[in-house]
């Protein structure tokens, strides 16, 4: 077996987490493949000399930004993602550091279930499309005031909105940017799209929850600068007046790996801290 192992190099603890990791794995059999740039100070074989439809799963040692970077950074491999989470607010990075080993034991013995989340795209004329895990966000960028962004749903007018922004998410992207926002919280068993104003005009513009079956058609209206288009927060181009991003589901998923001990509902609580209890 042969597994992807990715770590926030910006932290002390990934470090000392993968190496154990790789103990672990390495004596069991499989084979570790990391960044080119960490190869040599992991003694591990770089993801330059496999062939990535040959790996057969990815772990992610950081938060939700680590998992993010790296799906844009690698596209081309596709494997099931172990998300370990060392950051604070994880929902991707679902693995709690001291389950990892217990995680890695399912992993191997085949117990485990893989969730395929929606991905979208995003393409601009004379743009190549960009997929997104979490969302995509029309922000004013420059812009000292509100912008305007007319909304189409399968071609037919939906709005214009007045704000500071505009934010499509997919399920998993719904407890990110969109939840900040006043957006609804999806749960990833659902196939669904959320479309969340970024501090709107008019207080009845409110988030709106879209079959992932539609293509939705943004439109930036205002006579000022070019607003920001961001893909996850990772990617990203200026809009210009007039100009068009058009949104679709892509044929592309995003497969999650999920444990038997992992309950997406407890993990709601847990990172949001909700405090309420259970009566009897």
């Amino acid at each position: 077996m042969k597994i992807a192992l990715f770590l926030n190099s910006q932290k002390d603890e990934a470090w000392k987490i993968a190496r154990e990791i790789l103990g672990y794995l390495q004596a069991r059999g499989v084979e570790i493949f990391v960044e080119d740039e960490i190869a040599g100070a992991l003694q591990c074989k770089p993801l330059s000399e496999v062939d990535p439809q040959s790996i057969a799963f990815r772990i992610s040692l950081g938060g939700d930004g680590t998992i993010l970077r790296f799906l844009h950074r690698y596209k081309e491999i596709s494997a099931p993602l172990v998300g370990i989470n060392l950051g604070g607010l994880g929902f991707l990075a679902d693995v709690p550091v001291s389950q990892i080993f217990v995680s890695l034991d399912h992993l191997l013995n085949g117990d485990f279930i893989i969730e395929e989340r929606l991905v979208i795209e995003g393409q601009s004329h004379g743009r190549e499309p960009i997929l997104a895990f979490n969302d995509i966000v029309f922000h004013r960028g420059l812009n000292p005031s509100l912008i305007e962004l007319s909304v189409t749903v399968d071609g037919n007018f939906l709005n214009t909105f007045s704000a500071d922004g505009l934010i499509i998410a997919t399920t998993t992207g719904s407890t990110a940017y969109s939840l900040a926002a006043g957006g609804p919280i999806i749960t990833p068993y659902i196939k669904a799209l959320a479309l969340t104003p970024i501090s709107p005009h008019t207080i009845s513009n409110r988030p709106l929850v879209l079959l992932p079956k539609y293509e939705i058609v943004v439109q930036y209206l205002s006579h000022t600068f070019p607003i920001e288009v961001r893909y996850d927060g990772i990617e990203g181009y200026p809009l210009y007046q007039n100009e068009v991003c058009s949104i679709k589901i892509s044929k592309k998923v995003f497969p999650l790996v999920t444990f038997p001990y992992q309950d997406y509902f407890s993990t709601l609580r847990s990172k949001l801290g909700w405090s309420g209890k259970l009566k009897s």
